[in-house]
């Protein structure tokens, strides 16, 4: 299959935004592949499509690297499975015992590691931003003291915090959401690819589309032991009623997507709200937050709450 293949200059801050951007090509089909990689000269965007991007998806691109006061460069990629290729500049990423890696990368792994195949395309999670790994980290960490039953995953995007905290924690009940159903379609293929069981009982995955944590099966199923929420900063304000109801008395919820200048409205959004901030990751630009829920659980408030963010659309203020 032939493509093309756009590439804009950038700063690292501006890969780092562009790799947690939800949509940032809404309307486009098919939807293109967009890839931040660390050159020999710095820091650069990529943008893989099966035609020649016409001018509006170019405009969008160009957008996301306001720093490099160029226009994006294009060329064909004749001959050349577009996809594949576009995954082949996403390197291998290991966290702790997790190896994530795509498809051109498998079989790599080193012994006792665990390997999970995450390919570049249509949902964010590929392991490669800080946040991703942060949390990973912040997950392996809590397992060595603490055994969850139920989790639940927030904005699953590719699914691989949910099939970490498989591993972790394999006789657990869990449920990943994500607001974008292509990410949830995406994530059980993932499911699938990495033999990761999909179903209601425990050691099983539930994956399903929801705005939060908006959804029967959710709220059916709270509260949860360990709770991943890797969003953005807006939303997570916005939902921390909800998210916060449904963690357990002395469960654990993660967050992550968050700048460090944003870390502290959203840390107060959730201590007003009984959570106890007990850990704070050292990076500094994309710090991972960890909290144990002090007060006790409410599915009546979790409910409550969700009702009320969706009804005025919370989850998609991407800012503070």
């Amino acid at each position: 299959m032939s493509g093309h293949l756009a590439t804009l200059p950038c700063t690292r801050a501006e890969a780092d935004a562009a790799a947690l951007a939800d949509e940032p090509f809404p309307g486009f089909e098919p939807a293109p592949t967009l890839v931040a990689a660390e050159t020999d000269s710095g820091w650069e965007l990529q943008l893989y499509t099966e035609s020649l991007p016409e001018a509006g998806l170019l405009a969008a691109f160009a957008a996301l690297a306001p720093s490099s006061g160029a226009q994006p460069a294009v060329s064909a990629l004749p001959d050349t499975d577009w996809v594949t290729l576009s995954q082949a500049g996403l390197e291998p990423v290991d966290i702790g015992r997790v190896h994530v890696h795509t498809v051109e990368q498998a079989g790599r792994h080193r012994p006792g590691q665990w390997p999970v195949r995450i390919d570049a395309g249509l949902a964010f999670g590929t392991g490669q931003h800080a946040t991703t790994s942060g949390c990973v980290a912040a997950a392996a960490r809590l397992a060595r003291r603490h055994r969850a039953r139920t989790i639940l995953d927030v904005g699953t995007g590719s699914g691989l915090l949910a099939f970490v905290a498989h591993r972790l924690h394999p006789r657990a009940r869990i449920t990943a959401s994500d607001l974008d159903a292509i990410a949830v379609e995406v994530a059980r293929d993932n499911a699938r690819l990495n033999n990761v069981p999909r179903g209601r009982r425990p050691g099983m995955i539930s994956l399903l589309a929801a705005p939060g944590v908006e959804h029967a099966l959710i709220a059916a199923r709270a509260p949860y032991d360990l709770v991943f929420a890797n969003i953005l900063a807006g939303p997570l304000v916005a939902l921390a009623p909800s998210v916060s109801a449904v963690v357990a008395r002395g469960g654990h919820l993660i967050l992550a997507g968050l700048l460090q200048p944003q870390a502290r409205r959203v840390i107060a959004a959730y201590s007003a709200r009984g959570l106890r901030l007990v850990q704070r990751s050292a990076n500094a630009e994309w710090p991972v937050l960890v909290f144990r829920k002090t007060g006790p659980s409410s599915r009546r408030a979790a409910l409550r709450g969700a009702r009320r963010e969706t009804a005025n659309r919370g989850w998609q203020i991407d800012t503070l």
